[in-house]
């Protein structure tokens, strides 16, 4: 297939958001790479619209929790969707890593595995109509996990594709324009809930937004197709116990990668912290799709204004944005025990709101500073392995992480968020003792 020619606007367009108006970033990248840089930045952050907001509207942290409540599903099994879905995208990547590396050419997994994570969404709208109670929860959480081992796979591809195709202090840029209008396009949905549902309780709302994000993971895999890329390195292709044995070289041998795992295994409390604070608001809550309106307007606007500022600072050092998101993160759970204690006769749901606004901003911060600190540091020929490596070992933590259910269950929400602003805390200081990402496979 021809390569599509890029226009000179797209180049216009593209100089002036990267700030490259000369031209002479892609150093790192093939001539032909380099000419189709501009054209797969624009298809790359389409990409990342849709399934941003898909990733909104069908949120394991905010609207599937919702979801299973209105049916009647246990909280044992709501308590694991955030889990799941984060474990799920990260357990089989170094099973994967080494076969994807195989072949020259890989969009195609990051094409097939969206496909098969919107496909799991739309079927759980005929789920959650036909069932109820643990029923319905079992078959729901079945369906994420099986979305998310097929996003796993898109992921690794995903990283490896955009390190091919985009030059390198421009990665981070593309990273915050696709949570940004992902963001913008939720913060739109979540005013349309508060303003036109706000007194609404009807299920069939919320099983619209989960078939919507389904919808819109398919889209985002159709834009994939047209993305250019190059054939990349296909040494070094190993099986699961091979990848796994050059994972454990890797953690011996580096330092960096060592104290990078640490700080990322600290900072996993904050990307598994929103579902406890939303459920915490949830009880000052009549239950309408209104209120859940709000909290999804919060995630939203921490997406969109968060972008931009994690995106800059992500190009210079990511790993600052890994030490500032902890701190962001602890302040934030300071925050909501002061107003916890402050407000005996009860919280107004908008200072909730608030919370987890904040809390969404520090998120979005740790995911586009670990992805770009691994995407700008590791080798090219290696840069699979350092992914799958890594989220391997954090998708086991992840699975323990269900255990923060229930310390909140037995022990208190007070005492959980003292927890997870230490682990915040200690996630930035581990942070700030890692080298920079140029100095990562050298250390």
């Amino acid at each position: 297939m021809a390569r599509p020619k890029t226009r000179s606007s797209v180049k216009r367009l593209y100089a002036f958001i990267t700030e490259d108006e000369q031209g002479d970033v892609c150093a790192d990248l093939p001539e032909e790479a380099c000419s189709a840089a501009p054209n797969n930045f624009f298809l790359n952050a389409l990409n990342g619209a849709f399934t941003k907001l898909g990733d909104q509207l069908g949120s394991p942290d905010l609207v599937l929790p919702w979801l299973l409540d209105t049916l009647g599903a246990p909280a044992s099994i709501t308590g694991f969707l955030s889990p799941v879905r984060n474990a799920g995208a990260l357990l089989p990547q170094l099973a994967v890593s080494g076969r994807i590396r195989e072949f020259a050419f890989r969009k195609g997994f990051w094409l097939g595995g969206g496909f098969f994570f919107g496909l799991a969404y739309l079927l759980m709208v005929p789920a959650a109509l036909t069932l109820t109670g643990a029923a319905a929860g079992l078959v729901i959480l079945a369906l994420l996990a099986f979305g998310s081992l097929s996003r796993g796979v898109s992921s690794v591809a995903f990283k490896d594709v955009l390190a091919k195709t985009i030059p390198q202090g421009r990665r981070g840029t593309l990273l915050a324009i696709r949570a940004t209008v992902g963001g913008l396009l939720a913060l739109g949905a979540g005013l349309i809930l508060r303003t036109k549902f706000q007194a609404s309780g009807d299920i069939r709302t919320v099983v619209f937004l989960v078939g919507s994000a389904g919808v819109l993971w398919l889209l985002g895999a159709a834009v994939i197709f047209f993305i250019s890329e190059e054939p990349g390195a296909t040494e070094g292709a190993q099986n699961a116990l091979e990848e796994a044995r050059a994972g454990l070289a890797l953690l011996r041998k580096e330092s960096g990668f060592r104290r990078y795992i640490l700080a990322r295994a600290f900072l996993l409390s904050i990307e598994l912290s929103l579902p406890y604070y939303a459920l915490y608001a949830r009880r000052f809550s009549d239950g309408s799709t209104g209120d859940l309106g709000v909290f999804i307007i919060a995630a939203s606007l921490a997406q969109v204004i968060s972008s931009p500022v994690w995106g800059r600072l992500s190009d210079r050092t990511s790993r600052w944005v890994m030490v500032s998101s902890g701190i962001l993160a602890a302040l934030t759970g300071v925050y909501t025990l002061l107003l916890s204690w402050l407000s005996s006769n009860g919280i107004n749901i908008y200072l909730l709101g608030i919370a987890v606004t904040i809390i969404g901003f520090a998120r979005a911060g740790v995911r586009l500073g670990r992805q770009t600190y691994l995407i700008d540091g590791a080798p090219e020929i290696e840069r699979p392995l350092y992914f799958a490596s890594s989220n391997t070992i954090i998708g086991v933590i992840t699975l323990a992480g269900g255990g923060l259910g229930f310390i909140a269950q037995e022990a208190g929400i007070r005492i959980l968020l003292a927890i997870l602003i230490l682990l915040a805390l200690s996630g930035a200081a581990v942070s700030f003792s890692m080298p920079e990402a140029k100095h990562l496979a050298s250390r």
